[in-house]
């Protein structure tokens, strides 16, 4: 049997749902006579379960980040951004990080009680929290599962400082908790703006909010006295980098104080399902954009050492390093800084806890 293309879905970024590297065994579509392509181009149901994990803050030691320590809510993004250097991560859980990573969605329901205790750590020293590093806090399925708000909540009541990153104008929800937080200097909200231009971001990030909603978004925030950043990420070759300044400009417009890049990843698995959507999607600039890809990592597809693998090198990765420093200066934009006030950090009485009386 000949071997089948899958169509692109409707609502979905990633085309195929390929063996993640752990696996021996490689899928294979193909017609058996019993459904042909109209089987291919059927919807594909998101799937939802607990994770039972016994630990919610993560930790690391890269210097490309300006954090130690992040929180995610969730495993899975149904965003769906095509891009996302954090689906190579499903394989971990013996899946996919094609389709997979957008439909079968893992919740830390018990996250809010699982932070508290963490914080009440003897051993815990208080440093910001990044709320959203690896995957969307504030994706789709937020809306009714609420884990996001929960730990927000946890993060006011302690008065633990915490950083969002997202990509969804749905942050702004929860404003009734930032506000208070952000008077006190314990909050940052940096919202992802990869383009302005929606039937780009439609296929490239199906289901996110649009870049109109973004930078609504944007604005309600820094109205509400919330500091505000942009993140202009990532800059794709040939794709939406010609869009750096003009997403800077629209960032400034709408009260964004701070503003930076990340130039595309394609760690693991990722390299072949962006392959494969850009061929899918814009034939006629595939092998622009890889060639471009690779000049700026040495010749590789991606380069993950420390120092670069956000930036890229060579002259390509210069240039838009250059432009988007002219530009920063112009619009009198800051780099991206996390300035949160750590000081404050001070554990409620827990329930059934002796008050002190000093």
């Amino acid at each position: 049997m000949d071997e089948l293309r899958r169509q692109p879905l409707k609502g979905r970024a990633a085309i195929s749902n390929e063996s993640s590297r752990f696996e021996r065994e490689r899928r294979v579509l193909t017609d058996d006579g019993w459904g042909g392509e109209d089987v291919l181009a059927e919807p594909v149901r998101t799937f939802v379960q607990a994770d039972t994990a016994r630990h919610i803050i993560s930790r690391n030691q890269s210097p490309d980040v300006p954090f130690d320590q992040s929180v995610n809510p969730y495993r899975g993004c149904e965003h769906g951004c095509v891009y996302c250097f954090a689906r190579p991560t499903h394989a971990y859980l013996g899946l996919s990080p094609g389709l997979d990573f957008e439909t079968k969605l893992f919740v830390k329901r018990d996250g809010a009680a699982l932070l508290a205790k963490e914080l009440r750590a003897k051993n815990y020293v208080c440093r910001p929290l990044a709320l959203g590093a690896n995957t969307d806090p504030y994706q789709p399925l937020e809306r009714q599962e609420q884990i996001t708000r929960s730990l927000l909540e946890v993060c006011r009541d302690f008065n633990q400082p915490v950083g969002i990153i997202t990509k969804s104008a749905l942050v702004t929800r929860d404003i009734d908790i930032l506000a208070p937080m952000a008077a006190q200097g314990l909050v940052g909200v940096a919202l992802s703006i990869t383009t302005l231009d929606r039937d780009l971001a439609r296929r490239m990030e199906p289901r996110a909010s649009t870049p109109a909603l973004r930078l609504a978004a944007v604005r309600e925030l820094a109205d509400a006295g919330i500091p505000v950043s942009v993140l202009a990420s990532p800059m794709i070759p040939a794709l939406n980098d010609h869009e750096l300044e003009r997403i800077m400009e629209a960032a400034v417009e709408a009260g964004a104080e701070e503003a930076s890049y990340i130039m595309l990843r394609l760690p693991l698995e990722l390299a072949s399902l962006f392959e494969e959507w850009l061929r899918r999607h814009y034939p006629d600039r595939a092998d622009r954009v890889l060639s471009l890809v690779r000049q700026s990592r040495d010749g590789a597809i991606y380069q993950s050492e420390f120092g670069t693998r956000m930036r890229g090198t060579g002259p390509y990765a210069d240039l838009l390093r250059n432009r988007y420093q002219l530009a920063r200066r112009r619009l009198g934009l800051q780099g991206r800084r996390w300035r949160m006030d750590c000081s404050q950090f001070k554990p409620p009485p827990a329930k059934g806890e002796q008050l002190s009386l000093l």
